[in-house]
């Protein structure tokens, strides 16, 4: 049986969660119809018949052909016209990972997620496909970012950058790893050979991260950097890669590889933080299944420093400085775009009590102890947030409710469609769009922005805030997951 939490805990997290402005009822199920949507609208190369977002249009579709190779596909990040190799990875594994766990709850819209993930790992495979190389961006990011044009139009640089044996990326051939394992899971039953083709290429791709070791941002840094670059070091994206080829391939050697490099590869270090860059919480949260589920007890540590993570998030009890709530409730932390850090860390918070609950555990912090439910409701509280309830009664999400951001920041979303505009925008032609007061001509359903500036809870509408106005797909994935649970279990009862 598990202990009861301790009455001030209990009392603070209540005070969390119901302190703030009367809620709405929330129609989860349509806004993870619209999270999943967005994807359609970062879509790159030719796009299929059923494409719903239909003011885009087919993009680079020559990616690659200078270096004979096909990279055509995959999705461009955020508001820009280049394709990340780092972060797409982790949308595709964090899409996985909501499917996984909580596809479940999807209902109608489980098939339109699992074609998500598919049209990032297509790409990756394209990628991977040359032994002990992975291709890691196309777009000269540089270029890129100075002009203001569709990625219909777009004549900027189409350069190709990648990762081999004598410019090594563990970090990005790790997160690849971990994508192209996860996502084996969800297509076991609906496609298997496909699945195994997944997996196959998961393994092949982190045997050449662990033997060529090094950081991609030092060997391409002129090109990754201040973009992407991998400001956590390359030895978190090992221990992920390796904890999800041992849940997709339930083979030994995997979980003795995160046994024997658990000290090694720093598995202790930065454990509240998950992101693109920093797999630390996710690395714990996802091992410490295994624990309560008494499969692999001596990795208990890894439930310790989960648990740890989880005591850092909780409002009243954590001491990490660079963890606030503002006024109105929202996660906080230092630097740009905070919703990558709402979405993600409340996914954690919510995949961990789902696996508490299976095991009847609890999170000890200190003295106290916080439920399942406890974590669900902080989590719920975040999405809540994010649709609509705070103080500026503003949606994040674009399309849903009546007030949202209209002028994101999104070159395709902001310059008039080729269906209504066929003329060519070049590069700086597109600069009055940019600096516009007008709203967006092309609504991009499901975005979710990067969210207020600071702690106050203000939120400028404007595109060159980008900061707070782009919406990436790295947002998005997460909440995926959240949004099904919560369509399926609007209403959190008592453990």
């Amino acid at each position: 049986m598990a202990s009861r939490p301790a009455p001030l805990l209990q009392l603070i997290l209540l005070l969390a969660t119901s302190l703030r402005p009367a809620a709405a009822e929330h129609d989860y199920a349509a806004a993870l119809r619209n999270s999943i949507l967005f994807f359609e609208g970062q879509r790159s190369g030719k796009l299929p018949p059923d494409q719903r977002l239909t003011w885009r249009c087919d993009s680079a579709l020559h990616d690659g052909a200078v270096d004979g190779v096909d990279l055509t596909g995959g999705y461009y990040d955020a508001g820009d016209n280049v394709k990340f190799g780092f972060p797409m990875a982790f949308t595709a594994t964090l899409m996985a990972w909501s499917i996984i766990d909580f596809g479940k709850n999807m209902g109608p819209q489980l098939t339109e997620a699992v074609k998500a993930v598919k049209w990032a790992t297509d790409y990756l495979l394209k990628a991977t496909a040359v032994p002990n190389v992975v291709y890691v961006q196309v777009g000269d990011a540089f270029r890129d970012h100075s002009c203001w044009e569709r990625p219909e139009d777009m004549d900027t640089p189409r350069t190709v950058y990648k990762v081999d044996p004598v410019h090594p990326g563990s970090d990005v051939a790790g997160e690849t790893a971990a994508a192209l394992a996860a996502s084996s899971i969800i297509f076991r039953d609906c496609d298997p050979a496909y699945s195994r083709r997944l997996l196959d290429r998961a393994v092949s791709v982190f045997e050449f991260a662990d033997k060529y070791r090094g950081a991609y941002s030092s060997s391409l840094h002129k090109a990754v950097c201040p973009f992407y670059c991998d400001f956590n070091g390359y030895q978190d994206e090992l221990l992920w890669g390796a904890a999800w080829l041992h849940k997709a391939s339930r083979k030994r050697e995997y979980r003795e590889y995160i046994g024997r490099n658990e000290v090694v590869l720093h598995a202790g270090d930065t454990i509240n933080e998950f992101g693109w860059d920093n797999k630390h919480a996710g690395i714990n949260v996802l091992i410490s299944k295994e624990v309560l589920m008494g499969k692999d007890d001596y990795l208990h540590s890894f439930k310790r420093n989960a648990d740890s993570f989880v005591c850092s998030l909780l409002p009243g009890i954590s001491r990490h400085t660079q963890i606030q709530y503002s006024p109105g409730g929202l996660l906080f932390k230092t630097g740009g775009s905070n919703m990558q850090h709402v979405t993600s860390l409340s996914f954690l918070l919510l995949a961990y009590s789902n696996y508490l609950s299976h095991a009847n555990g609890h999170v000890p912090c200190g003295s106290s102890s916080a439920t399942p439910t406890q974590l669900r409701r902080v989590a719920q509280r975040q999405v809540d947030y994010i649709l609509g309830d705070n103080p500026l009664g503003m949606s994040y999400m674009v399309g849903y409710g009546g007030r949202y951001p209209r002028r994101i920041h999104h070159r395709g979303s902001s310059l008039p469609s080729v269906r209504t505009h066929r003329g060519k925008i070049r590069c700086k032609e597109g600069t009055k769009y940019y600096l516009s007061p007008a709203p967006n001509p092309n609504v991009l359903v499901g975005a979710v922005v990067g969210g207020p500036t600071n702690i106050s809870d203000a939120f400028p509408d404007a595109r060159p805030v980008f900061q707070q106005s782009e919406p990436t797909t790295y947002i998005n994935a997460p909440l995926l997951g959240l949004l099904a649970f919560f369509s399926a279990h609007p209403t959190i009862f008592s453990d």
